[in-house]
């Protein structure tokens, strides 16, 4: 196939729908795109069902010969990539391998970096941006928005900081251009080989920002760890679902050997953990949910001793409401309030059910609303007395 006619086809799938963010190709399933967190198959180009040879040819073509990618496919089931349509747009590809044939997933990337007024995110960012050392994480699921957050908080240090910032991706997703800041930015496999690698040679780079695109073992942690304790502020993400289960990650990374130490590692750099899920927008799209817990002595005593009763991370949250954090429900019923999502969106994303449902009903209260469908209730005026015989 010539790279002509898999431009074409992707652009046939980009074009199919609105708001595609993913492109896929599996073996016994046309065409499909992701739009709005849905899969949708394309009815052009017509290809009813894709076979194992069609979805190889694609993959090797993407590979386009690359022996470092190929042995890791090989070797590992999976590899990733780059690839740039004409100048229309970027993606992030993940190649992998299920009953020996290839599956294809393409994730579109941004062309412009966004900033934190269009994406609407909380206020608190620009206090992210102002950090000056220690450790930022950002943690939920693939495709919940992380690395478009992070890219706007950087936005935010490029136009207001006169710094050096070293960026390491797999692949680079936003390219940001010199403002107030410098940035340089590398991708994993064509600039560095391993995440640990790029991350010790930038301590040597001079950089004060650091963004790894993802902390995917100890090794990384460990470096990552001592670049914020020396006076780096480091930016990553980890998959985990809330600040607790974060902690707990790092801590579980170590032997129970190590573990005081890391805990007194991290209770003096973590600065802040933000959470994120994407729900289901009213009129269509996706807009996002945070978590977001900021350090403090209640925080730090919490990482150095683990949780307790009536000391859990979740607590901590629920009480420094003041300082900008905020938990998930309380996230949630606030766009349910701003009219962005549905009640039913509000209840399925919800961590605890019954404290969202009692945020809805006061909010429905407050607007004169009915909270419940039960009607025409009445006083039995007979309850407890005697039964008449006749």
């Amino acid at each position: 196939m010539r790279r002509q006619e898999m431009d074409y086809l992707l652009n046939q799938m980009l074009e199919s729908y609105d708001d595609v963010s993913d492109l896929n190709m599996t073996v016994g399933k046309p065409f499909q795109v992701e739009t709005s967190g849905q899969l949708r198959s394309v009815l052009s180009p017509p290809f009813t069902l894709l076979t194992p040879f069609q979805t190889e040819i694609f993959a090797m073509n993407l590979i386009n010969q690359d022996r470092r990618l190929t042995e890791i496919l090989l070797r590992e089931g999976s590899c990733d990539t780059s690839y740039e349509l004409s100048e229309k747009a970027r993606f992030r590809v993940n190649i992998f391998c299920q009953h020996e044939t290839y599956s294809i997933v393409m994730r579109k990337l941004e062309a412009k970096v966004p900033t934190i007024e269009q994406i609407k995110l909380p206020d608190i960012f620009y206090d992210l941006a102002k950090e000056k050392n220690g450790i930022i994480l950002f943690t939920g699921a693939t495709g919940t928005g992380k690395t478009t957050s992070l890219a706007a908080i950087l936005d935010v240090i490029n136009d207001n900081q006169s710094v050096h910032v070293i960026t390491l991706e797999d692949p680079v997703e936003f390219c940001h251009t010199h403002k107030k800041a410098t940035f340089n930015q590398r991708e994993m496999g064509k600039d560095f080989d391993t995440f640990a690698n790029g991350l010790r040679a930038s301590l040597r780079q001079a950089p004060k920002v650091i963004l790894l695109g993802e902390m995917r073992d100890r090794e990384s942690l460990e470096i990552g760890l001592t670049a914020a304790e020396t006076g780096h502020l480091v930016l990553s993400t980890l998959h985990t679902v809330n600040a607790g289960q974060t902690i707990n990650r790092i801590i579980g990374m170590f032997t129970s050997e190590e573990e005081n130490q890391i805990r007194i590692r991290l209770a003096d750099t973590i600065r802040w953990i933000i959470c994120q899920r994407l729900l289901p927008k009213v009129g269509g799209g996706r807009i996002a949910a945070f978590e977001i817990m900021g350090t403090s002595i209640r925080v730090k005593d919490s990482i150095l001793h683990g949780e307790s009763e009536g000391k859990t991370f979740l607590d901590i949250i629920e009480a420094g409401k003041a300082f900008g954090m905020i938990t998930f429900d309380d996230s949630i019923v606030e766009l349910y309030n701003n009219g962005l999502i549905t009640e039913e969106t509000a209840l399925a994303y919800a961590t605890t059910k019954g404290v969202v449902g009692r945020g809805i009903d006061s909010i429905k209260a407050a607007r004169g609303e009915a909270t419940s469908e039960v009607e025409e209730l009445q006083v039995d005026k007979n309850y407890g007395k005697p039964l008449r015989r006749f």
